[in-house]
């Protein structure tokens, strides 16, 4: 754009105008007085950094507000601990929730720009990798929303996950470059820091009390991302932490010797901790590193907390440490950050001088825990050996809990003395591996344990936790999760939301989402249909041009879109989709010409992160981009079936893929997803699900009507004594299940070894094999579904009521809903707006 666009507009910081003139001046004055950039340069880059501190400028003013009013009003406040956050891009989300999209529109025209534009010029931010940190940032926009008095803490990473390429090899991974320059909306709190300890030894004093000392000591430096309400006052923060050595640590002499690598061994080891997210631990250094970073997630967030209820103690009437747990809730998002409760026990009996039956039972009061997962796997177990190693003090008080349960259970409660080894936080079954059980510890040390949906929670108390239940019949809750409607329906698919808006005569179903079972009531109106298939058309249209952009296929905006967006794993699937693919293929092969134009054209999406280290979930991948190759490319069939990847699949990816989507997949083997939440934004959207009772999927067949869902598959109920069918060798395969992995095995799809994954579906039993997550058994009704779906296609008055009455189905999976649950009857916290 021409220089001077810019240089017409005079600089003027006017930082809580909402006027569009004003707006612009204040994006002027930031271009020119916080020069990230070479002076007079302003294209879209540059622009989007002026426009997002200008913003920012909104956000810092309500989030000091909110901080003084907190302050004085010192309620109870909730902190939510988790080790990732999917946030995606900012600036949309800010400027909907304040109010101010309309006024920053306006402003940017002012400088040659359209505020859409500049929104894509944004990097996600690497902070998460699925639905547990998105579940997190839902979470946080609520709590916002709901003006309670409440705060996100997590780590900064440096690379996050990784952002994902497709080669011709599948799937390779290089590190996240959304810090290569800045993040604008981030604000240092160089007032906030707080020491964290790694290894040392722990000393008796005379008294005594226990000191853990020596070892090495980091820094953890808070970086506060504001996060609004909408249409509210409040701001609340999302606190990261970022790992830092000081420059005392820092051997000037070795420098000077030579030595540049030995001088500089701490501030390496600090930048290691905030790097990646979730990195490799196949190796003793990896594990210690992961500990680490979860550990100094807990030791600054409790610090942090300890420091504010310190601050406001001398002004209560009660000064008292009793009182901790009626001013500061804690909850734990899953596993991870379980050291906040040895953490917390450590530093108010060793820094604050309390015995242990008070710290006890303070530590009791303020932790909750979330369960998300009843995958042995994610189920965090640790060496006991690595764990003394980096945290001896943390061991010891470890080991004192786990010897304080087994008392317990055998002094009150006798007759579960035979389940405690299944029970006990400290496992030594294998003398050469003991570990620390982390969800045990959770569920022992929490005073509230929570499932995320219905359907899992059950599976929590009757079968997971169940031996506990027996202790602590009243600890164990369910709270389905949520999403926020904000996010995943007003801002990503505006044509929809002023759809609904008109229909209903109110935008008040952007904060109660109970409201649009109003649209029940037209299902069957003419004139909505019309609209509704419009709206969905456009956002379809949109949809074709990013996949055209980022993979080079061009796909029918006029065929059957069928989505399904995760996070690659086993359980989820993704294998019995394209299985479906192949075999749908097989079959467009064997049609005439004739035949084949009465079928359902269909385009199947799949995209998703495969962990770096797990093999099978990167062969998916790569049979995905094979099949693909094949499939598009044939022109038989291409008018009739597409199969595309899509790369590198973040937020900012879904607020396009989920508008767009009219059939997805929610297809994991039925006991083992404990919600799902892309389900929800899928159904919110307008979508059909085809899908599995399982997760939040039974929860949401049920609020949409069985007749506007796809079911199949066996039941969780099923699934033991299915796999025990299966080593008694009495599964007998569909031929369809047959014919659609003969044709991989034939090289229909290219060279590729892919006989290790098709042997992970074969044989009885054993590890990688016996086909655990029921693929086969679930093909033949999962084929049977994906027909009654091509059928229903046809019938567009049909499909379009079936796509209302789903999004006149979701209200129940709002966020806010979740989150006021949480706040009632786990937290027991109330909102506190700002004046």
């Amino acid at each position: 754009m021409p220089e001077s666009a810019a240089e017409k507009v005079k600089p003027a910081a006017s930082p809580a105008s909402e006027k569009p003139a004003d707006i612009a001046g204040n994006i002027s004055y930031h271009a020119q007085y916080n020069p990230h950039f070479s002076p007079h340069a302003f294209g879209p880059e540059e622009a989007f950094y002026a426009t997002a501190e200008s913003v920012r400028d909104h956000l810092i003013e309500r989030w000091n507000d909110t901080y003084l009013h907190f302050h004085k009003t010192d309620p109870k406040q909730t902190y939510y601990l988790s080790m990732e956050y999917l946030q995606g891009r900012a600036l949309t989300n800010a400027v909907g929730n304040l109010g101010i999209t309309g006024a920053y529109a306006e402003a940017v025209k002012k400088f040659g720009y359209e505020l859409e534009a500049l929104a894509g010029q944004e990097k996600d931010a690497a902070l998460g990798n699925g639905g547990l940190g998105r579940l997190a940032s839902c979470f946080l926009d609520s709590m916002a929303t709901l003006n309670l008095p409440a705060w996100g803490y997590g780590l900064r990473y440096r690379y996050g996950l990784f952002k994902q390429h497709i080669t011709k090899e599948g799937q390779e991974e290089i590190a996240e470059d959304w810090l290569d320059k800045f993040s604008p909306w981030e604000i240092p709190r160089h007032d906030v820091v707080f020491p964290v300890r790694f290894f040392g030894h722990v000393e008796i004093l005379p008294d005594g009390s226990r000191k853990w000392v020596g070892g090495e000591v980091l820094k953890a430096l808070a970086y506060d991302v504001p996060i609004p309400g909408y249409k509210t006052k409040n701001a609340i923060s999302l606190r990261l932490w970022e790992a830092k050595a000081t420059a005392e640590d820092f051997n000037l002499f070795q420098f000077n010797d030579g030595q540049y690598e030995s001088a500089a061994q701490l501030h390496a080891r600090a930048q290691q901790i905030c790097s990646v997210l979730y990195p490799g631990d196949a190796t003793e250094e990896g594990k210690l590193l992961r500990l680490k970073q979860q550990f100094f997630l807990c030791s600054a967030s409790l610090q942090d907390m300890i420091a504010r209820f310190k601050e406001r103690k001398a002004d209560r009437v009660s000064g008292k440490w009793s009182d901790f747990p009626t001013k500061v809730a804690v909850q734990l998002n899953d596993t991870h950050p379980t050291l906040a409760i040895p953490e917390l026990m450590r530093l108010l009996m060793d820094e604050e001088g309390l015995g242990w039956d008070e710290a006890w039972d303070i530590t009791y009061r303020t932790i909750s825990y979330t369960n998300h997962t009843v995958l042995p796997e994610a189920l965090e177990k640790w060496s006991q050996i690595v764990m003394r190693k980096l945290l001896p003090r943390h061991m010891e008080i470890i080991e004192e809990i786990d010897k304080r349960f087994r008392e317990l259970v055998i002094s009150k409660h006798k007759e579960m003395e035979g389940k405690i080894d299944s029970m006990k936080v400290l496992d030594s079954s294998n003398p050469q591996k003991p570990v620390v059980r982390m969800a045990n510890l959770c569920v022992v040390s929490s005073h509230s344990v929570n499932g995320v949906a219905e359907l899992h929670s059950n599976i929590l108390k009757q079968e997971l936790f169940a031996d506990y239940v027996s202790i602590w019949p009243t600890k164990f809750q369910n709270k389905t999760n949520g999403i926020t409607p904000r996010r995943w329906l007003k801002f990503c698919n505006p044509e929809l939301s002023e759809i609904i808006t008109k229909w209903l005569k109110t935008d008040q179903w952007t904060s109660d989402l109970d409201l649009l079972t109003g649209l029940r009531k037209f299902a069957d109106d003419e004139k909505l249909h019309a609209e509704w298939a419009a709206a969905k058309l456009s956002c379809k249209k949109r949809l074709a041009k990013h996949v055209l952009d980022v993979t080079g296929v061009t796909i029918d905006p006029t065929s059957l879109f069928d989505i399904q967006i995760k996070r690659i794993h086993e359980y989820k699937r993704q294998l019995l989709n394209i299985l479906g693919a192949v075999y749908r293929y097989k079959k467009l092969k064997e049609m005439s010409a004739e035949e084949r134009q009465k079928v359902t054209p269909r385009t199947v999406m799949v995209g998703g992160k495969a962990f770096a280290t797990y093999t099978n979930a990167k062969r998916i991948v790569k049979l995905v981009n094979d099949v693909g190759a094949v499939v598009n490319n044939d022109p038989e069939v291409n008018k009739y079936l597409k199969v595309v990847f899509i790369p590198n699949y973040n937020v900012s990816v879904a607020e396009v893929l989920i508008p767009g989507s009219e059939l997805s997949q929610h297809i994991s083997t039925a006991g083992m997803e404990a919600s799902g939440t892309s389900n929800m934004k899928f159904s919110l959207n307008g979508c059909v699900i085809i899908g599995t009772l399982d997760g939040a999927n039974v929860e949401i067949r049920e609020e949409v009507g069985e007749d506007n869902f796809f079911l199949f598959g066996a039941e969780a109920h099923q699934v033991a004594g299915l796999r025990k069918d299966r080593e008694n060798g009495l599964f007998k395969p569909d031929p369809r299940f047959e014919e659609a992995k003969q044709l991989i095995r034939s090289g229909a799809f290219g060279s590729y070894d892919y006989e290790p994954l098709l042997d992970s579906l074969e044989g009885n039993s054993g590890f990688g094999r016996g086909d655990y997550f029921l693929v086969g058994y679930d093909f033949p009704s999962y084929i049977d579904a994906q027909d009654r779906v091509d059928a229903a296609y046809k019938d567009k008055k049909k499909w379009t009521k079936m796509s209302i009455l789903n999004t006149a189905g979701s209200g129940k999976f709002s966020s806010d809903r979740t989150i006021a649950q949480y706040a009632k009857e786990i937290w027991d916290i109330k909102a506190s707006p700002v004046a």
